[in-house]
């Protein structure tokens, strides 16, 4: 497949941006959006642009399209010592739908302003696909060659579980990550500010994925009528029962650590979880999320006809559990919205933990010192998914490491799938020198 041409560049934008800024731009302007159930947009062409720029660099690219439309891409940069282990680096080239209305910028504009790009794909993320052929684009050029094979993949379907992206990789093409045992992707790396001092987030682990569907019965009926038998009362009851829950926290291995690092830099050894949390300023909320069981209503379905008292009525949930307490968890939904109400399962996916030690770690550590000495960095559990999980199938141990320096205000977490997405392109390049500089030495 052949790449298309780059969109051209904003007349307000500066006049020359860096190379990372630039290629996240492309990718922002290259309308990826996702909207699950098999319906997405652009996948071919963001493939198509990642392969060509890939080529440029004298890499041979593999594509595998399972789906029409639904395209991945990948290339390996052979390393000096083929004997060691490869390592993959990879991103999605898939967004969450961006509604214009709710935005002060087309999101697709690839807007820079106030020193930021903004656009659906700012955060989740092309910033991180720009990172990464930057990062190994500077390396080939330079004529340098890793110490390993370095595996950089391009999914589609991400944003709905990789069920028609990397799962799909995983089953069919599983030689493009042969010799791989570790692999970096997103959601990590990026600096947060606790109690007035920089730290860094290294993401070991992710929680699993449970999405449902409630469906309540009852029996139709004219509008007017008296009526005990309504679907959609019974649904709105369950509904919220369980969006006031109140999940109590439960620690991992990893959320452990967490609080531990959090309390030696607070000072506040005896702060309870949350209370802890509270010092991370705009992560608190992404943070507070990992320690518990969250079950988020995210959609409703019932009726045709204002005059009509339908005999169904669903609800869409998105759950986010522990690693391993999946089941657990559906239990007590069950236990929260009584038996009335059926509970179905969408889609399910495996949590995910791997130890904060080892060499990787250790070189990603000391990669984010060499460019910010001093700043802790903190192992966490992330309260959503990425497709580390599909690669964990392979026997492939994910991180999140997207590395970032950012503003201490700027709520980056709550960007994610939220309203003017945009990322500081002092940050991108910071992540491009980060990102250059740990596959240089890993």
């Amino acid at each position: 497949m052949s790449g298309p041409t780059a969109p051209a560049a904003n007349a307000s934008d500066p006049a020359a941006l860096p190379e990372v800024a630039r290629i996240a731009r492309d990718l922002i302007r290259i309308d990826t959006q996702n909207w699950g159930g098999g319906r997405a947009s652009g996948e071919r062409e963001a493939a198509e642009y990642v392969g060509a720029y890939l080529e440029s660099l004298g890499l041979i690219t593999h594509y595998f399209e399972p789906i029409s439309r639904r395209t991945n891409v990948t290339a390996r940069v052979p390393g000096k010592n083929p004997d060691r282990p490869a390592l993959i680096l990879h991103g999605h080239l898939d967004v969450v739908p961006a509604p214009a209305e709710g935005w002060s910028v087309d999101p697709f504009e690839g807007l820079v302003r106030d020193g930021m790009l903004w656009g659906r794909g700012a955060v989740d993320m092309k910033d991180m696909d720009a990172m990464i052929l930057t990062s190994v684009a500077e390396l080939l050029r330079a004529g340098e060659q890793p110490d390993r094979d370095l595996i950089l993949t391009f999914f589609a379907d991400e944003e709905n579980g990789g069920v028609e992206g990397s799962q799909l990789v995983v089953r069919d093409r599983p030689e493009w990550f042969a010799g791989a045992t570790e692999a970096i992707s997103e959601v990590g790396g990026y600096s947060i500010d606790v109690a007035g001092r920089r730290a860094y987030l290294l993401q070991v682990g992710e929680k699993a994925l449970l999405w449902i569907r409630l469906v309540a019965r009852g029996r139709a009926a004219h509008g007017s009528r008296l009526h005990g038998d309504n679907a959609v009362t019974r649904l709105a009851e369950a509904v919220a029962a369980l969006g006031r829950t109140e999940w109590p926290v439960r620690l991992t291995e990893t959320t452990t650590q967490l609080l531990a690092r959090l309390a030696e830099i607070t000072g506040e050894s005896d702060a309870d979880p949350d209370a802890l949390a509270a010092y991370t300023g705009p992560a608190q909320g992404f943070l507070r999320s990992t320690l518990r069981t969250t079950a988020n209503p995210t959609g409703l379905t019932a009726g045709y006809k204002h005059n009509v008292i339908p005999d169904r009525a669903e609800a869409l949930i998105d759950v986010r559990v522990l690693p391993g307490t999946e089941d657990a968890a559906l239990a007590d939904i069950r236990r929260i919205i009584g038996d009335d109400v059926e509970i179905q399962t969408v889609h399910r996916d495996i949590g995910l933990e791997v130890p904060f030690s080892g060499d990787l770690v250790e070189r990603m550590v000391a990669a984010l010192g060499r460019h910010d000495p001093g700043a802790p960095v903190i192992p966490y559990l992330m309260g959503g998914g990425t497709d580390n999980k599909a690669l964990a199938s392979l026997g492939i141990a994910g991180f999140g490491f997207a590395p970032l320096r950012l503003p201490a205000d700027l709520d980056f977490t709550g960007m994610f799938h939220g309203v003017d997405e945009r990322v500081p392109i002092a940050s991108l390049e910071f992540g491009q020198r980060v990102l250059t500089d740990l596959i240089r030495t890993c």
